[in-house]
């Protein structure tokens, strides 16, 4: 009778934490409390029921911050709210699932999740997206947003706004999206929160006493975040009358069921079955799961406008996802959504598998991590030194280093990346530009005489937060990278805003080391791309007795040819093997000669066995291998490890 009455018993959401127990065969029903969270009822195959959620009753919001101002902290505590993870006290970066994101303590891929929250007696479905906040990754940051009315805009009580609050701001008020000030860490020892406020109501115009002042990692005045993004935030628009119209905002790879889409639903509703169709490419797919984030994949019955969630749709070909591509229901076509602007890649650097037998694996490897990284570009290449490969476009420095560590641990891949570069154009004297990507598309000298107008490089827009302090630093690190100082101006009594012109040459190496330390830390750095501008640049060549290595390359301003030059001949010399001949280390550039190094021959001493004796024995002898030098050096080849090529890419200790 127990077991019966066990199978039969349905559990019903009422109202509160009230919960209503039926049991189908007596007809009889009960009803208690409880303190814990409600979850939606479940469908005939264990899917979340979410249908009974109007969609003015779901909101769809994102964080942003600057880096380390605690994003994934108040995303842990929200989840801890809502009841979507338990309370622990382990809950560390829950969204951030990334090995790299957790070695590193930063996140780089913007995670959603989905959480039911009641307030004023009615569920509310909230979908949040916890999103980067360095410079490199903002192109996940504008992706976020486009599937959200309202953002919480996350400041360090401690620290101020800095450069990225700043960049992100202005991406969030360009959407047109709410946006909901608060000041997090107001319970550390160095917190200002009346300073902080007064930052925020200068920069931004927003009202001091709307800013609502939290602990992320305590909890104090967690309680507040969600009633006020309820209330702040409006509901999605769209109608559930009109035809199915989702835009794919995200996309990854699984090995199971192949690629999985992250849709925001504009229009309509969709359940397991149905045939969609992409705007993009016309190809028709069969609905085989819909779902949400809950933090992990969770099946739903039906994704309805307004929601955010996941489908799966048989999409097996990598290439087939495009992120900003429509999907409408089949036999009913929709008007494509504008989707995104293609992000534009400033840092260019090529990838070389360390073994040439690998070369289909890592390609495989590379195209799975692209899809979950849209921001890369990918074109294939060879090199006459490293063989097959590609040259790869990244949005920072940063970005490079990530992606190369997460194909070297998620898909076990050893790699070698060459000197990261910036995209040249070159002006020519009938009035066509070229894209120089590569220093092998650069012109040689007699080209560069005959046929070129001139030379250009790209330049950023920078914004530099700092203490006032460390003015004179600051001016004097921009100046020494040929920096163009446009003006400054002060945010509040202590801290100076600067406005600085760059090119992007000089930031992909070592500025923001060097920013940190003239710092000691207290300054933030933020740039958008500004256009290109005229300047003198110059192909720099490594030679090895008198050949060309095509991997050793760069293009760089004139300025800077002599000092790179010689830093290159010299760290060259200490990883190079010594051969029987001497080896040539030569830098070049317009046909100059810039440095050289020489690399000493091994040799055998031939006068060993001479005990005394006349000096022309010892003479002939010597002169001898000085032929059998000579001939060696004509037919010989200069053994170029792979320590040289990294020795290029990483900086003097």
């Amino acid at each position: 009778m127990l077991q019966m009455r066990l199978a039969c018993t349905a559990w019903r959401w009422h109202t509160g934490t009230q919960w209503i127990r039926h049991c189908p065969a007596t007809g009889l029903s009960s009803c208690f409390r409880r303190t814990y969270v409600a979850y939606p009822a479940e469908g005939k195959r264990g899917e979340l029921d979410i249908s009974a959620i109007p969609p003015e009753r779901i909101r769809n919001f994102s964080i942003i911050a600057h880096i380390d101002h605690g994003k994934s902290t108040l995303a842990d505590r929200l989840l801890e709210l809502t009841g979507v993870i338990s309370k622990t006290g382990k809950n560390k970066q829950v969204l951030d699932k990334l090995k790299v994101e957790r070695e590193r303590g930063i996140t780089v891929k913007a995670q959603s999740v989905s959480m039911f929250y009641e307030h004023k007696g009615q569920r509310y479905l909230m979908n949040l997206i916890d999103t980067p906040g360095h410079v490199d990754f903002s192109y996940e940051v504008s992706r976020s947003l486009a599937a959200c009315q309202g953002t919480i805009l996350l400041v360090d009580a401690a620290q101020g706004i800095q450069a990225q609050t700043v960049a992100n701001f202005y991406l969030a008020f360009g959407e047109g999206l709410s946006v909901i000030p608060m000041l997090n860490k107001v319970d550390l020892p160095t917190a200002e929160p009346e300073r902080a406020a007064k930052q925020i109501e200068s920069a931004f115009e927003i009202e001091a006493d709307r800013i609502l002042k939290i602990s992320a990692k305590t909890g104090l005045g967690v309680e507040q975040v969600l009633p006020a993004v309820i209330e702040q935030t409006p509901p999605p628009s769209g109608s559930e009358d009109k035809p199915f119209k989702a835009l794919l905002f995200d996309t990854w790879y699984d090995t199971y069921v192949g690629v999985v889409c992250l849709m925001a639903v504009k229009d309509g509703s969709i359940r397991r079955g149905d045939k969609i169709v992409s705007s993009h490419s016309g190809t028709k797919y069969e609905v085989m799961e819909v779902g949400v984030m809950h933090p992990e994949q969770t099946p739903t019955t039906q994704l309805r406008v307004g929601q955010v969630g996941y489908i799966v749709c048989n999409m097996k070909s990598i290439a087939e996802a495009h992120v900003g591509d429509t999907f409408y229901r089949d036999k009913f076509p929709v008007e494509a959504l504008p989707g995104f602007v293609p992000a534009k890649s400033m840092v260019f650097a090529g990838v070389f598998p360390i073994d040439a037998g690998e070369f289909d694996r890592l390609n495989e490897s590379i195209q799975k991590l692209t899809l979950n990284d849209s921001s890369v570009s990918v074109h294939k290449e060879t090199s006459a030194a490293l063989g097959q490969g590609w040259r790869l476009g990244f949005l920072g420095t940063l970005h490079m280093d990530v992606f190369r560590q997460r194909l070297e641990e998620e898909y076990d891949t050893n790699i070698l990346i060459t000197s990261p570069t910036v995209p040249y154009q070159i002006k020519y004297r009938d009035g066509t530009f070229k894209f120089i990507r590569t220093p092998a598309d650069f012109p040689d000298a007699n080209v560069m005489n005959d046929y070129v107008e001139s030379t250009m490089e790209p330049f950023v827009t920078s914004t530099l937060i700092f203490p006032e302090k460390y003015l004179g630093s600051m001016l004097e690190l921009c100046t020494a990278h040929r920096g163009e100082l446009q003006n400054h101006t002060f945010i509040d009594e202590s801290r100076v805003m600067l406005k600085c012109r760059l090119p992007m040459a000089e930031i992909v190496t070592d500025f923001f080391d060097k920013l940190k330390s003239k710092s000691q830390g207290f300054a933030s750095f933020d740039y958008e791309e500004a256009g290109y501008d005229a300047s003198d640049l110059v192909k720099m060549e490594v030679l090895l007795n008198g050949e060309a290595v095509d991997a050793l390359a760069a293009v760089m301003h004139k300025s800077s040819v002599v000092v790179a030059g010689r830093e290159i001949a010299s760290r060259l010399k200490d990883v190079i093997r010594r051969q029987l001949f001497d080896i040539i280390i030569q830098t070049t550039a317009n046909g100059k000669i810039v440095a050289r190094e020489t690399v000493k021959q091994l040799r055998k001493n031939v006068t060993a066995k001479c005990y005394g004796g006349d000096i022309t024995r010892k003479m002939k002898l010597l002169n001898k291998q000085k032929e059998g030098k000579k001939r060696l050096k004509r037919i010989g080849k200069v053994d170029l490890p792979h320590e040289a090529f990294l020795t290029i890419v990483k900086r003097a200790e």
